[in-house]
């Protein structure tokens, strides 16, 4: 050994079994091994440090230490053309800032790199990596025992969408984000009121840059510095499954910044991106795209999605950007792009490597959930890899985000001519394993608030939001909202500002949440709504052909025959009274939810709580109910069976007490 302070080139943490591993592609759990590692050799206390750079030619260690010395703490390279760089530095304790001097083979290039697989970094716009451990004492045992349940895909999911720097805000402190660990309570509590089953945050790893919403990653096995320490994001994660809420995050593999701390031209070579700018560089924005048929890439991106799945609780994974990484011509224009082996645009080599991660991280954690933002029509993205899918649990829809926030944005008037954006979705519903989202990406770059598109005066864009909410809430399919839309927000989200929390002192504001909050509260409670989401025995159309009144009325039935829920629509401002819809069932058909009941702010118009089925056959039905529909209004009815008067009334007082639900 050499004295305090020098590299110990003798103490390497890899075994020929990790070095195979690496070289194959395999070694999934790779964040135990490079970055920098806390550890007592000989009882001498300091960190290991180990990084890829196989194409330089100097590699060593600088920080606050060594006084960012180039020459004092010099890593040795592996014998066996890993290409790793390696070695233990005595006295070098857990906060201690640093990063990799490399000097390249090429053009005797020289750069300070943060190191790739640093799990904490310095808050920005310093970029140094700090050395850290994830040392934790979790409490989220019985969350983890039964989260199977939570997650699976026969289970209600409704997520809510939020970026933590702009949910809540403290302007008395110079508008400054909330931390982690102040976060963590007021998160919970208002999830848990609002009947959401998960969270799901935008990118919280690492990035420079805060206007890129986190979509520009260059640590990507860290948490955001700017809102606390990896510890402090844990208790977050905690503290959210403590309170019986999953936690999903966006997770970018599909490119990352040219930041000259981060990863392009890494040891003074393409190592994570391709060379040739035609595979490897991503004109839409201004990115790298990784090569995903190198194996250390692999590698380094698997180990990632395990990394936070492992190290984290986390529940699951939406995947950013996947049609980008599935074709080679994406956002290219001819002649901009090298087309794959057999003259086609798909990227054989991204389609391989996302078959893997998902393998990967289903073979490791079964009850965890990935989720592709897959914009095309891919077949198969959430099908099984060995029937020839890409693996993923579950596909946003798309399509019927557009179809549908097209069809409420035009002049009611005018929606009989366009009736199909209603119904063309469930042409193609049970396809994919699909979320229907109303995410961030449609309140930003001018699009407006979801309110806002709206058609109409105040109070139609008001019973038009809460009948969208309502008519997602019925459709198959497992449901997202972006914060600020639970209450109908009217700015476009601004990352820099909290949301319009003020705007809850107004009815017209507290409605919608309370509207949302009851959806939930119902949602959750009825099997006909979740457990045949992804199945065509679940759905069962009654009418879809009254384009003239803009009306569509369906039916969500669950596993158990009983379980039988009938959705109205009237998408018009027009009351339609003794409208009469076909049922399959006799008896009493008990009105359990109504958009433009006056507690939420509508006109009141609807069925007296229930209406009883007759002997006269409509759509095809031997029985059918004779209805009042609310202008801009849906109905949620359950069939009940035969009941007397008395049983009418205990289920009318069942009803309200049922859809109680206190919000902030």
């Amino acid at each position: 050994m050499t004295g305090k302070g020098s590299v110990l080139y003798n103490a390497s943490f890899f075994t020929d079994y990790d070095i195979h591993l690496f070289r194959e592609g395999t070694h999934f759990k790779l964040y135990d091994k490079l970055g920098a590692h806390l550890h007592t050799i000989g009882g001498i206390q300091g960190t290991s440090f180990a990084v890829w750079a196989p194409n330089a030619k100097k590699v060593s260690v600088i920080g606050n230490f060594n006084g960012w010395d180039k020459k004092a703490h010099p890593l040795n390279v592996r014998w066996d053309s890993s290409g790793i760089w390696e070695g233990f530095i005595p006295g070098v304790e857990k906060g201690e800032v640093y990063k990799y001097h490399i000097i390249s083979n090429y053009h005797n290039y020289k750069t300070d790199r943060v190191d790739p697989f640093a799990l904490l970094w310095e808050n920005p716009p310093k970029t140094a990596s700090l050395v850290w451990n994830l040392d934790y004492s979790w409490k989220d045992k019985k969350w983890m025992q039964g989260r199977h349940r939570v997650n699976a895909l026969d289970a209600p999911i409704s997520i809510y969408e939020l970026h933590i720097g702009s949910w809540r805000r403290i302007p008395e402190e110079g508008n400054r984000f909330l931390s982690y660990r102040e976060l963590a309570p007021c998160l919970a509590d208002y999830v848990k009121q609002m009947g959401f089953t998960h969270v799901e945050l935008m990118p919280v790893m690492e990035h420079p840059f805060y206007g890129s919403w986190g979509y520009q990653i260059t640590g990507y096995f860290a948490p955001s510095s700017r809102y606390g320490t990896p510890q402090d994001f844990m208790y977050l994660i905690d503290y959210l499954h403590r309170h019986e809420i999953g936690v999903i995050l966006d997770w970018v593999p599909s490119h990352f910044p040219n930041d000259e701390h981060g990863l392009t031209y890494f040891d003074g070579t393409c190592l994570y991106e391709h060379a040739d700018p035609k595979q490897g560089f991503h004109p839409e924005w201004t990115s790298y795209i990784f090569n995903y048929g190198r194996n250390e890439v692999q590698n380094f991106l698997i180990s990632n999605a395990i990394f936070w799945l492992d190290k984290y609780h986390i529940d699951g994974l939406r995947v950013d950007g996947v049609a980008s990484m599935l074709y080679l011509d994406y956002a290219m224009q001819e002649g901009e792009w090298i087309p794959n082996e057999y003259g086609g645009k798909e990227n054989l080599k991204a389609v391989n490597f996302i078959k893997r991660l998902n393998e990967t991280i289903y073979e490791q954690h079964p009850d965890v959930q990935t989720i592709a933002e897959e914009s095309t029509a891919w077949p198969m993205v959430s099908r099984s890899t060995h029937s020839g899918g890409l693996g993923f649990g579950m596909k946003w829809n798309m399509g019927w985000m557009h179809d549908t926030l097209q069809y409420f944005s035009k002049d009611p008037v005018h929606r009989k001519h366009h009736h199909e954006q209603l119904t063309f979705g469930l042409v193609y519903a049970f396809t994919e394993n699909f979320a229907l989202v109303l995410s961030h990406d449609e309140v930003v770059h001018g699009k407006g608030s979801l309110i806002g598109k709206m058609a109409g005066d105040d109070w139609q864009k008001k019973a038009g939001l809460k009948l969208l909410y309502g008519y997602m809430y019925g459709h198959p399919g497992k449901k997202l909202i972006f914060m600020g839309g639970e209450f109908g927000q009217w700015k476009e989200w601004d990352h820099d500002n909290s949301l319009e929390w003020n705007h809850l002192q107004y009815p017209f504001h507290q409605e919608i949440q309370k509207w949302v909050c009851d959806l939930n509260c119902f949602y959750h409670t009825e099997p006909a709504l979740y457990e045949l989401d992804f199945s065509g025995a679940g759905f069962e159309w009654i009418d879809f052909h009254d384009w003239e009144e803009s009306i569509v009325s369906f039916l969500r039935k669950g596993k158990e025959a009983s379980e039988l829920i009938l959705v109205v629509c009237n998408f018009t401002p027009v009351p339609r009274h003794n409208y009469r819809i076909g049922v399959p069932k006799g008896g009493l058909w008990q009105e359990m939810l109504n958009s433009d009941a006056q507690e939420y702010g509508g006109s009141g118009q609807g069925n007296s709580g229930s209406v009883e089925a007759t002997h006269i056959p409509v759509h095809g039905r031997p029985h059918s109910l004779c209805l009042s529909l609310p202008p801009l209004g849906v109905l949620f009815f359950k069939h009940m069976g035969y009941v007397s008067s008395l049983q009418q009334c205990h289920l009318l007082n069942f009803t309200d007490h049922m859809l109680t639900c206190s919000t902030t």
